[in-house]
């Protein structure tokens, strides 16, 4: 039996569009709803059982962490916009925010303290200490691994574009230019603001 290039699902060209937008946008409600609105600040209360799946998808498809990301969250609410806010473009420049996005939130998940004063009240159940934190990294593997299998050589860039997703937008375009351009509805102490009136693409968060 020979090998099909296209993995063991070939699509058409919007198959493979529709499939990587599906994943991402599972990807981003789970950081709002479950990580920022759930997790971060209790204003939604979501079922254990929804919270489950997002924490498994978080973990699986972006190797996001429920405790680091919501002490850096936390953390950058604490210090708005001033020194000790992790990826503010106010402190560290828009241009370094938009492109380093990831590297300046690694740098605060991986600070125990920011760890301990901020990340009080998330999940330290037995998946949380054996399989997700205990193996950060390993969600993503097979969440590769998975697509090389499923979609073959597309897949190869629907993994780009995925992975590219999370850092790129929620690191860079809400974290970045959510608190350097757009319109504010409110004035407020920080420098938070609004980009587009509509929420069709990041959760709201946009």
């Amino acid at each position: 039996m020979s090998l099909s290039p296209y993995g063991l699902l070939e699509l058409p060209l919007w198959g493979y569009a529709l499939v990587t937008f599906v994943t991402i946008q599972t990807m981003f409600l789970g950081v709002t709803l479950y990580l920022h609105r759930d997790q971060s600040h209790g204003g939604l209360i979501l079922h254990p059982s929804l919270r489950h799946v997002f924490r498994f998808w978080l973990w699986f498809s972006s190797g996001a962490i429920t405790k680091e990301w919501v002490a850096v969250h936390r953390r950058h609410h604490a210090h708005a916009d001033q020194p000790g806010d992790p990826h503010s473009p106010v402190v560290f420049g828009l241009r370094r925010v938009l492109f380093e996005g990831y590297e300046l939130y690694s740098v605060a998940a991986n600070d125990a303290q920011t760890l301990k004063n901020y990340g009080r009240g998330t999940p330290q159940d037995w998946l949380e200490r054996r399989l997700y934190s205990a193996y950060p990294h390993h969600g993503i593997v097979v969440f590769v691994a998975a697509h090389l299998v499923l979609f073959g050589v597309p897949g190869i860039l629907m993994i780009a574009v995925h992975l590219v997703a999370q850092p790129f937008f929620a690191g860079g375009v809400i974290n970045g230019l959510g608190h350097a351009v757009g319109y504010r509805s409110f004035e407020m102490p920080s420098t938070a603001t609004n980009l587009v009136p509509w929420a069709l693409l990041l959760g709201g968060e946009e």
